[in-house]
C-alpha cells in the first residue's frame, strides 16, 4: 500500500516534469522521465522514511496510521518537485551532446565499467553486512551449503527484511551513482554567470570527463571497500582449508551403522523426538550456567530435573559443543540423525533431490524403518526449506506432515499463513493427533517434531500471549517453553509414556544477534538438552559422566538409540560416540578446535562415498 501510494505520487509528478521541464517530447523521453521520478522518488522517500523518522520496517504497513500515510504522501511530494526543479537546473546547464565527442565509445565504456564495478562492490559490500549484522556467527561452511540448499518456505518477514536493509541500501547507491554517471552532459555555466575566469574553472571541474573520472574512482573505491571489509568479517584460512586442503580424518573415524551390531531390547521402545528452535541454556539464570538476570525457562528447568543431561561442565545445565557442520536446523538433524557434520558437496542433487539426500549413509530412521517402526516428521513450515523433506524421505521414508501437507488435508484453511506456516499452538494440536494415531497402529513409532516461534529476528508470539519482558524475543523464548513443558506433559499423562523415550534439544545457538549484542564473548553457549525416561538398562554409567563431557550434536545418534534400550558394539555410529558410555567422544579425544579444522577440510569420502549411491 505504501509503495503503491508514493508510486502514483511519483507517476504524477514525472507527467508534471516532463510536460513543463522536459526539453525533447519524445516517447523516449517521456520513459526516462517516468524511471527516474518512480526509482528516485520512491528510495528518496522511504530513505527519509527510514532514517529521518525511525520507521524501522517501512514495507510492513500493518502498523502504519493515517498520520503515516499521510506523513509518506507529503514526504513523496516534496522529492518528486525537488526532482523536477533539478532536472530544468540540469536542462538549462547541460551544454553537452554526445554525437559531439569523437571519443563517445570509450567515454561510454568507461561508465558502463565503472556502473558494472560499483554494482559488484555494492553486492559484496551490503550482503557482507547483512551476514555479519544479523547472522555474525554463520561459518563460512553454511554459507555455501545453504546456498547448495532448497529454499522454498521460507518465511516472507526474512525476504521483507532483506530487502529493508541490504538490497534497499545498496539499491539507492547504485540508482544514484547511476543517474549521476551514465548522462553524458557537461554544465555550460554561460557568459556572465559567474565571470569569465571562474566560469572557465567550473566548466573543467563539472565536465563529463572529470565526472568519468571521478565516477571510475568511487565505483573502484567502493569494490576495494567491499573486498576489505569480507576481508575483515570471514576468516580466510578457514576458507582456504574449505576449498582446497583435504582430510581423511571423517573418513578413518567413521563407523559405518550398515557394518554396526546394534542389538534393540524385546520390547521396542518408542520415540518422541522435539527440535527446540534455537533453545540454548544461555536463557537460564546465571545461578544454573545461563546468561540472564532472570531465568526465562522456568517451567522447562523444572522438567530438566525430571530427565537425563549430559553437560560440558560442573553443573547439571550444559550441552552439545559448536562442532564445524553443525550450527543451523538442517545440519542439527543432519547430525543427529546421520551421525556426521553437514559439508559443502560438488553437487546440490546431494541435498536437493528427492530420495537422494546423503543416500550413501544410514542413520537412526534407515535403522528403524528396518526394526518396524512407523515414523512421522512434523513441522510448521513446508518441509522443502533447506532439503528437510528429502532428508526423512531418504533415510526413514517417513511421512512429513508439515505446512503444506495440513492444507491438502483440511488441517488449516488454503490461505492460512501465520509465521513460517501454522504457528506452535496448532503444531501441538496436531503432534497430539499424530501421536496418538501412530500409538493406535500398534507398532513402534518415531515421531519428530521442530517447534518454530523462537526463530529470529524476535521470534513469534501469539496476539494474546503475555509479554513480561520487554525484548520481543525474551517473550517468545518464555512462551515457547511454557508450551514445550506443557506439551511434554500430555506425553507423559497418556498410556505410552512408560514405553517412550522422549529426547528435547535445542537445534543450533540462536541467530538473532540483536539478542545477544551485549553478552560476553568468553561466555560459552551450548544447546538445550534433555533426555527423558531413557531405557533402564542405559543407566550403568557413573554419575561423574553425566558432568564435564566435551560432544557435539553427531554424539546424539549413537546415544539416542542407547536412551532407547539399544546395546550397540564398540558404542559408536558414523562420527558419533554413545554418551552413556565410557568411550571418549572424537571431541574429548582430539580437542573440539581440532575437530573442527578437520570437519572445515575437503572430505573426498563425504563426497564421494556418503553422498554418493
Amino acid at each position: 500500500m505504501a509503495v503503491l501510494l508514493v508510486t502514483v505520487i511519483a507517476i504524477l509528478t514525472g507527467v508534471a516534469d516532463y510536460r513543463f521541464f522536459g526539453k525533447e517530447k519524445t516517447v523516449k523521453a517521456f520513459a526516462g522521465c517516468m524511471a527516474r521520478h518512480i526509482l528516485l522518488v520512491n528510495q528518496i522517500s522511504f530513505a527519509v522514511l527510514k532514517y529521518a523518522f525511525k520507521y524501522e520496517h517501512f514495507l510492513t504497513t500493518e502498523d502504519y496510521s493515517l498520520k503515516s500515510y499521510f506523513l509518506l504522501a507529503a514526504i513523496a511530494v516534496i522529492v518528486g518537485v525537488l526532482l523536477a526543479v533539478l532536472h530544468r537546473f540540469f536542462r538549462e546547464h547541460n551544454g553537452y551532446k554526445p554525437e559531439n565527442r569523437k571519443n563517445f565509445i570509450a567515454a561510454k565504456t568507461v561508465k558502463i565499467l565503472s556502473f558494472i564495478i560499483v554494482i559488484a562492490g555494492c553486492i559484496i559490500f551490503y550482503a557482507t553486512k547483512f551476514i555479519m549484522h544479523e547472522w555474525s556467527s554463520v561459518s563460512l561452511d553454511q554459507l555455501i551449503v545453504n546456498m547448495m540448499s532448497p529454499t522454498t518456505g521460507t518465511e516472507m518477514s526474512i525476504y521483507v527484511y532483506a530487502f529493508e536493509v541490504p538490497i534497499f541500501s545498496a539499491s539507492m547507491v547504485i540508482s544514484f551513482f547511476g543517474f549521476l554517471v551514465l548522462p553524458f552532459y557537461d554544465f555550460s555555466f554561460r557568459k556572465g554567470n559567474p565571470n569569465e575566469g571562474i566560469r572557465k574553472w567550473l566548466k573543467i571541474l563539472f565536465s563529463d570527463k572529470v565526472k568519468r573520472c571521478i565516477a571510475l574512482l568511487l565505483s573502484l573505491s567502493m569494490l576495494y571497500i567491499g573486498v576489505l571489509y569480507v576481508d575483515a568479517s570471514f576468516d580466510f584460512d578457514e576458507m582456504h582449508s574449505l576449498l582446497f586442503e583435504e582430510s581423511d580424518f571423517l573418513e578413518k573415524n567413521y563407523v559405518d551403522p550398515k557394518d554396526a551390531n546394534i542389538e534393540f531390547p524385546s520390547q521396542k521402545r518408542n520415540l518422541i523426538y522435539i527440535y527446540l528452535e534455537s533453545i540454548e541454556n544461555t536463557y537460564l539464570d546465571k545461578e544454573l550456567g545461563g546468561y540472564m538476570d532472570e531465568n526465562l525457562m522456568p517451567e522447562l528447568t523444572e522438567l530438566s530435573y525430571e530427565g537425563i543431561m549430559f553437560s560440558n561442565s560442573e553443573l547439571k545445565f550444559g550441552g552439545p559443543l559448536e562442532a564445524t557442520g553443525t550450527t543451523w536446523s538442517l545440519a542439527s538433524m543432519v547430525n543427529q540423525n546421520l551421525g556426521i557434520p553437514m559439508k559443502p558437496v560438488k553437487s546440490s542433487a546431494s541435498y536437493a533431490t528427492e530420495n537422494y539426500f546423503i543416500v550413501g549413509a544410514t542413520g537412526l530412521g534407515d535403522i528403524l524403518e528396518e526394526q518396524g517402526y512407523n515414523q512421522t516428521v512434523m513441522v510448521g513450515s513446508n518441509a522443502a526449506f533447506g532439503g528437510l523433506n528429502y532428508l526423512y524421505q531418504t533415510h526413514g521414508d517417513y511421512l512429513i506432515f508439515d505446512y503444506v501437507y495440513a492444507k491438502e488435508h483440511g488441517y488449516i484453511p488454503q490461505d492460512y499463513k501465520v509465521w513460517w506456516g501454522f504457528e506452535d499452538s496448532k503444531l501441538y494440536a496436531f503432534a497430539k493427533e499424530e501421536i496418538t494415531r501412530l500409538y493406535n497402529e500398534g507398532k513402534p513409532f518415531n515421531f519428530t517434531m521442530e517447534n518454530a516461534n523462537t526463530h529470529m529476528p524476535d521470534g513469534y508470539l501469539p496476539p494474546d500471549a503475555p509479554r513480561p519482558y520487554e525484548s520481543p524475543y525474551a517473550n517468545a523464548i518464555n512462551y515457547s517453553q511454557k508450551e514445550v513443558a506443557e506439551f511434554v506433559k500430555w506425553i507423559q499423562q497418556q498410556p505410552f509414556y512408560e514405553n517412550t523415550t522422549v529426547i528435547l534439544i535445542g537445534d543450533h545457538h540462536s541467530m538473532d544477534k540483536k539478542f545477544f549484542e551485549n553478552i560476553n564473548p568468553d561466555y560459552l553457549r551450548t544447546q538445550y538438552y534433555l533426555i527423558l525416561n531413557p531405557s533402564k538398562e542405559t543407566m550403568n554409567i557413573s554419575d561423574g559422566r553425566y558432568v564435564n563431557r566435551q560432544y557435539a550434536n553427531f554424539d546424539l545418534f549413537p546415544t539416542t538409540l542407547a536412551a532407547m534400550g539399544c546395546k550397540i558394539e564398540g558404542d559408536r555410529l558414523g562420527v558419533g560416540t554413545n554418551l552413556f558410555s565410557d568411550k571418549d567422544t572424537l571431541i574429548e579425544e582430539y580437542g573440539i578446535d581440532y575437530i573442527n579444522s578437520e570437519f572445515m577440510k575437503k572430505s573426498a569420502f563425504y563426497s564421494e562415498t556418503l553422498c554418493e549411491e
